[in-house]
Parts: C-alpha cells; sequence; structure tokens
C-alpha cells in the first residue's frame, strides 16, 4: 500500500516520501502528513523477537513505500552499527519500580541520534532515486541536540552542506561544545542572540524565502531540514515505541495486547507525536504523558485547549524543552481536525499573527490520548537526587522531568498500567546540573571536571562524546543576531 505526503495546509502538493523527505517543508509552509496510517504488518507476539533493526524496518517500511526493501535495509543497517555504544540500540532499564527506554547510547549521547543516524541515508538515497543533481543544504534551528546530531550524521556526506543556528547562551557547555568544535568540511555553526523559537522562525523564514531560494537554485544549492518538521526525521522515531513495546514483552513485563504509557520530555512536540502514530499504528498505548518544564505551553493547552505562546521564555536546567512554538503540535492540529487543512492553516496563522489560538471543543475531544504534566526546576532537581539515591540510577534534566510527570500521572489517575519513560539524554551531557542536584552544589567550574567527579559519583563511565571534546579546537566561532540569519546562510554557500 503506497502512503503518499501532503501538507498539513493543503497546498503543498502529493509527494512520495522520498520526495517529501528532501524538501523538509512544504512550499506553502506546512509540515508533511502521511495520507494513511498503515496497520503493523506483524503481531504483537513477534516484536520480542526482533532486535531493533528488525523492528525499524518492519515499521519504517510501512511508511517510507517508494523505497526498495533493499535500499530501506541499506540505510538501517548503515545507521545502527557500532557508532551506538551497545549492541541493543535502545536498552529498556527498570530501575526500582521506573522504566527507563534508553535513547541516549548513541555518538552524541542523545535520543536525537535515533532518527539523525539514519536520515543523511535516507536523504542520500532520496537524492539518487529522484536523480536531483544539485547540492543539498541542511538547514537546521536546534535548542541543543538536534544540532550536534545532525552535524555529526552530515558531516562530510558528499552532495550536501549543513547549517546549524543554535540559541547563544541557550544550551549547555557540552552542547555547544559539541556543535562548535565539529570538524567537518561541510558544517557551518552559528549561534544567535535569541531563545530557539527565534532560531525556529528564523529558520522557516529562510525556507520561505523564494528570493534567495531563486539565487541559490541558481547556484545550484537545494535546502533540506534535519529538524523534526523533516518527515524523515519523525519516522524513524516510531520504532523505538515499538521496540519498547517489544523488549516489556520479552521481560516477561508484559503480555501481547496489554496497553503501557509512555511518558515523553516534550519540547518541539516530534517525539511524543511519534508515539501517537505508533499508537494509530496499532500499538497498545494507554496515555502519552507529555512532560514540559516551566515553560509549560503545552500543558496549558492540553488543560484548556488554548495555544498561547504570549508569556515569558525561562531559561531552565533542561535547555532542549525551552520551547515555546512547539512546531509539530501542527500534524496533531490537523489530524484532530480532521485532516482539515483549512481550519488548520487559520489556526496557524492566528498562532503567528496573535501569538495564540484555541481549537474547537469538537477538536479537544481528539486530545483524548494526552495529559499533560509540568515540572518546576525544584522538582526537576529533587527528582534526579532521590531517584539516585533510592536507587543509583543517574538521570539527565529532561528525564527528571519525565520522571516526575510518571509519579505525578500515576498518583492523579490510579492508571494501573506500566508507564515507560523516555531518557533523552546521557546526564554527562548536563553534567553541572546533574552533579548540582545531588550533591547540592557544582565542584568546580569546569564542566569536564565535574564529569569526572559524576564518574566517580556514579560508578559509569564518561562517554567517548564528552572524552572527545575535552580538548578539541574551537572551529565555529561565529555569532549573529536573528536579523542577520538570512545573510548567514547565503554567505556561507555563496
Amino acid at each position: 500500500m503506497s502512503v503518499i505526503y501532503t501538507s498539513t495546509r493543503g497546498n503543498g502538493g502529493s509527494l512520495k516520501a522520498s520526495e517529501a523527505i528532501i524538501k523538509g517543508l512544504a512550499d506553502d509552509g506546512g509540515l508533511f502528513v502521511p495520507d494513511k496510517l498503515p496497520e503493523f504488518g506483524f503481531g504483537l507476539d513477534e516484536l520480542k523477537d526482533m532486535d531493533y533493526k528488525e523492528t525499524a524496518y518492519a515499521v519504517m517500511s510501512l511508511l517510507l513505500t517508494d523505497y526498495t526493501e533493499e535500499e530501506l535495509r541499506d540505510c538501517i543497517n548503515r545507521a545502527y552499527d557500532a557508532k551506538f555504544d551497545t549492541g541493543l540500540i535502545a536498552p529498556l532499564v527498570k530501575k526500582g519500580d521506573k522504566y527507563f527506554l534508553e535513547l541516549f547510547h548513541g555518538k552524541t549521547i542523545a535520543f536525537k541520534d535515533m532518527a539523525l543516524s539514519i536520515l543523511p541515508y535516507l536523504l542520500t538515497t532520496a537524492i539518487r532515486k529522484n536523480r536531483i543533481n544539485k547540492k543539498v543544504v541542511i538547514l537546521t534551528a536546534t535548542s541543543g541536540d538536534t544540532g550536534k546530531a545532525a552535524l555529526a550524521g552530515f558531516s562530510d556526506v558528499e552532495g550536501t552542506e549543513i547549517i546549524v543556528f543554535y540559541p547563544k547562551g541557550g544550551v549547555s557547555r557540552i552542547q555547544e561544545l559539541q556543535m562548535v568544535t565539529e570538524k567537518g568540511r561541510n558544517t557551518r555553526v552559528f549561534g544567535v542572540n535569541g531563545n530557539f523559537d527565534d532560531c525556529q522562525s528564523g529558520v522557516k523564514a529562510i525556507f520561505n524565502d523564494e528570493a534567495l531560494k531563486k539565487e541559490l537554485d541558481e547556484k545550484g544549492y537545494v535546502f533540506s531540514s534535519a529538524n523534526s518538521i523533516n518527515i524523515g526525521r519523525l519516522v524513524p522515531q516510531i520504532a523505538y515505541y515499538v521496540y519498547a513495546y517489544g523488549s516489556m514483552l520479552k521481560s516477561g513485563e508484559l503480555e501481547a495486547g496489554e496497553k503501557v504509557n509512555f511518558v515523553v520530555p516534550t519540547g518541539n512536540f516530534g517525539n511524543i507525536l511519534a508515539a501517537f502514530y505508533a499508537k494509530k499504528m496499532g500499538l497498545p498505548v494507554g496515555k502519552l504523558i507529555c512532560a514540559s518544564n516551566s515553560n509549560n505551553v503545552l500543558y496549558d493547552f492540553f488543560k484548556t485547549g488554548e495555544y498561547d505562546k504570549n508569556r515569558e521564555f525561562v531559561l531552565t536546567a533542561s535547555p532542549s524543552m525551552d520551547i515555546l512554538i512547539s512546531s509539530n503540535l501542527e500534524r496533531l492540529i490537523y489530524h484532530i481536525a480532521g485532516n482539515d487543512p483549512v481550519k488548520n492553516r487559520e489556526l496557524m496563522e492566528s498562532l503567528q499573527r496573535n501569538g495564540r489560538y484555541r481549537i474547537t471543543e469538537e477538536m479537544k475531544e481528539g486530545l483524548s490520548d494526552f495529559y499533560g504534566v509540568y515540572a518546576t526546576e525544584e522538582q526537576t532537581f529533587a527528582e534526579i537526587r532521590e531517584l539516585f539515591n533510592r536507587t543509583g540510577y543517574m538521570i539527565d534534566t529532561h528525564t527528571a522531568v519525565a520522571s516526575f510527570a510518571e509519579s505525578v500521572y500515576r498518583n492523579e489517575s490510579g492508571d494501573a498500567s506500566k508507564n515507560i519513560i523516555i531518557s533523552t539524554a546521557s546526564p554527562y551531557k548536563f553534567a553541572r546540573s546533574v552533579y548540582k542536584a545531588i550533591k547540592g552544589e557544582v565542584s568546580s567550574e569546569d564542566d569536564f571536571v565535574i564529569a569526572d567527579d559524576l564518574s566517580d559519583l556514579s560508578k559509569t563511565g564518561i562517554p567517548d562524546a564528552v572524552r572527545q571534546i575535552r580538548n578539541a579546537d574551537i572551529i565555529h566561532n561565529k555569532v549573529c543576531e536573528c536579523s542577520e540569519m538570512r545573510e548567514a546562510v547565503r554567505g556561507s554557500l555563496v
């Protein structure tokens, strides 16, 4: 069954999966969505005997239907290889009474590796399939993790250039060093004097800049994106929810058909949307618990049906979630509006014009799969400390938001279903905050000294991703204003 991709705003054409992956963002400013969500072609009992690669193929082949089996298996095999520090790729661990799906075993120790390890192969395969003879420019905004994962994935990939914008002062020191020390000859990194929403809005404006696109087209370039707005990022993420279910079956923690809940630390909404798609394709999922930090715009949305970004932007210890414009929420809005691009476009125009929109009561009923919880900074730090003291297991700040949300949901709902917490980053990526949460104060002003102390404290090894940047040279040191992003792109290519 062929799956076609159309825009959430109705005027982006009908594209095959490979074409949508190349474009990234639809011409009308919308996001590509599948015209149908096929049901899984396997029995749930089969999952317990499937490894990560087999699960990924079983899921992705249903949605990337213009890729041949040989092409898709090649992409999967090249993505999920020795760059991950565990053959399981995404281990599911039980600590105390909590289950954690560890998605930080890739090259950059964050969950973005799960999709950005395969996106370069999906994209280069798509370029060959569609006989594109232009160089693809990957243009990406990051709140911390996507940037390095994209840089690592596309570094020196033939036929591509990659430009990353991140909020200067709005990411952890480890996150920043991972980006600015990237050696790839085709890589460019810019700090932006603004927050992630500014970076994201700037990138979207560049995608919609027809004059710039025309100029670069004449120079032999075409834009694409590595952000979660690219359907090539979203589809691979569905696989790890299915794999998590299979892991629970294999360990005897679940019986086939038994419902499970997922608790997802959420910023741009792509990660939890993948879980929503997994449920719609047949995975037995009860609730999707959307865990927010103090930038709790999503929490308010699920409570009231109004999305309002007109509020204070808070810099927190979980910076990858410091987001007030959750781009992927547009896909959910489109679906709960009955796949109506006119209604969706109306709401997105209201968001752009007024910074807010309100969905109808009928649409609000479509949010029943979700449950919103948010954690303050104090609650986040307390969760890290309490879990470590009780179990010896160390989690990062983003995972801590989800772990706190899991306890809140369990207490408020009375739901006896098992909850799987999505662990999105290694604690070493946020060593300063994690150490402070456990010990009450930091041991040094040097983040690498703190990483050493964290290693001693937890009796775990420092990941290679941190070791490699310890004494690495800074290659990218440019900082620009939001208004200068367009020219930064142009200057990098022309």
